[in-house]
């Protein structure tokens, strides 16, 4: 039998998954990770702890499953994506943590270059805004506090990457310095529309370009490891994201995938033309192939499960996630209490780094499961927020169907109030690992083990469509309060 890995390096977990030649699950495993969080608002990883997790990972699913480096065709990495890490170019050593995408820090700077009058020429070349969200204020920020580190990066000592380009250094022992263009174009360095690094954004935030890695294809060759036990090609990149968008087969422009993890990610394929959003939507990059870029308009949530994790670890109300969608049904339905879920800022489409959470329509009964059921709501609320956003640039049709995937997509009920709210149709695919099957696919295709775009898409299956019952007065009276809710805390 044929194999490929994929590594599917997430915000909480590292996993390696084994996919057949048939594109079929063969074996799992999975590790968590340390959350570090040094200050309100501050989010970080340590980069070895994540490496290591990584190696046992791998290293755990070949040994249960008995597959040896010579049944494994190549291996697909799949990544939380803005995540910066800084090395040495010498010993691999960062030279700091991981800064999370999720981190706040760069507010200030970003800010700074917005009254600067910076981020229209920022967003014409990367399709992105000038938020802490992404790498490259981040990076900025390491090489001004870290002693010694803008000196060092200057004199060629020092390399950045996102997760996946410090992954494949490791695995190819130093060998490859690479990224991929979707990777590449979440750094906030990237021209989108040239495909290569802007040289005048890195000279605006002063991050020198020898520590940029080399970009490629989606599909392309990354290098190889030999630390698995045999020398194993690395065929397949992308953010995870795109790498859900890839897995859900959404190849044609016009159609749709949001994922469910510890945020919310919803991408719409616009084809090989850039759409510029009017709503504060990302312009991104979907994939790319034999040197041919897909875009995408992207709207970015922070928290959608983090909030279900938060119900967990912070308030105790629940033991397990899926205890959330129980506990909801329970709730008392003429109490109407309002998340939002802004613990480290609100994404897209409001862009509000320094909003926090907060709640609304507490009565002396509100309990856990009105919490539970809040909780869940916001992250259907969030998406409707993104769908109007994504019509007003694209013109998508109400009738559209979404595709959903992520750890919240179990949940029936969560499923069923996001088709309620939105008023569209919900598909959840039979492969809900739709993440780690697109890095997956991405190095298979390479390989000449799996099939081409559509013969892929082909084998897409459908577990179940989740239609709108609740009535259109319903719907918007619900969303009308969320609005209210959203406004009341951005003015707090």
């Amino acid at each position: 039998m044929t194999y490929i890995l994929a590594i599917d390096q997430g915000t909480t977990s590292s996993r390696a998954i084994l996919f057949d030649a048939n594109m079929q699950r063969a074996g799992t495993a999975q590790h968590e990770f340390t959350q570090h969080f040094p200050q309100e608002g501050w989010v970080e990883h340590d980069a070895e702890e994540i490496w290591e997790s990584v190696l046992r990972v791998c290293r755990e699913v070949m040994d249960s499953t008995g597959v040896t480096p010579e049944q494994i065709a190549g291996i697909g990495i799949t990544n939380q994506r803005e995540t910066t890490v800084v090395w040495d170019r010498a010993t691999g050593q960062p030279i700091y943590n991981a800064i999370v995408w999720q981190d706040r820090r760069t507010a200030d700077i970003c800010a700074r270059y917005k009254q600067a009058g910076c981020e229209d020429d920022v967003t014409s070349q990367t399709g992105l805004l000038l938020d802490p969200y992404f790498s490259g204020t981040k990076v900025k920020w390491l090489l001004d506090n870290v002693p010694g580190a803008r000196a060092r990066a200057e004199a060629g000592e020092l390399m950045f990457g996102t997760i996946d380009s410090f992954l494949i250094w490791r695995l190819s022992e130093g060998r490859n310095h690479a990224t991929d263009a979707t990777n590449a174009a979440r750094t906030l360095l990237f021209d989108i529309h040239k495909g290569e690094w802007s040289v005048e954004i890195c000279d605006l935030l002063d991050v020198p370009m020898n520590m940029l890695p080399e970009v490629h294809d989606c599909a392309s060759d990354f290098g190889h490891t030999t630390l698995l036990g045999g020398k194993i090609p690395i065929l397949g990149v992308a953010g995870d994201q795109q790498a859900a968008t890839i897995g859900q087969a959404c190849f044609q422009p016009g159609m749709m995938k949001s994922t469910y993890g510890t945020g919310c990610f919803a991408l719409l394929n616009t084809g090989d033309k850039p759409v510029t959003s009017k709503n504060r939507l990302l312009t991104t990059i979907a994939y790319q192939l034999d040197g041919q870029r897909t875009y995408a308009l992207e709207g970015s949530i922070f928290v959608a499960g983090a909030a279900v994790q938060w119900l967990r670890d912070a308030l105790k109300i629940i033991e397990t996630a899926p205890e959330s969608g129980e506990l909801a049904q329970q709730a008392d339905p003429n109490q109407h209490v309002v998340l939002v879920p802004a613990f480290t800022g609100l994404g897209a489409p409001y862009w509000q780094p320094d909003c926090r959470g907060a709640i609304f329509g507490l009565t002396r009964n509100s309990g856990r499961a009105e919490f539970a059921k809040a909780t869940l709501e916001s992250i259907a609320y969030q998406t409707r927020d993104l769908w109007h956003a994504m019509q007003g640039d694209w013109g998508v049709d109400t009738e559209v169907t979404l595709r959903v995937d992520g750890g919240a997509s179990a949940s029936d009920w969560a499923m069923q109030g996001l088709s309620d709210y939105l008023g569209a149709a919900v598909d959840r695919p039979v492969m809900q690992e739709t993440t780690a099957l697109g890095a997956a696919w991405l190095a298979g295709m390479r390989a000449g083990v799996y099939p081409d775009q559509q013969g892929f898409s082909k084998t897409w299956a459908l577990d179940r469509r989740f239609e709108p019952k609740l009535s259109a007065e319903d719907r918007d009276a619900a969303y009308a309060r969320w609005q209210r809710a959203v406004a009341a805390a951005m003015a707090f």
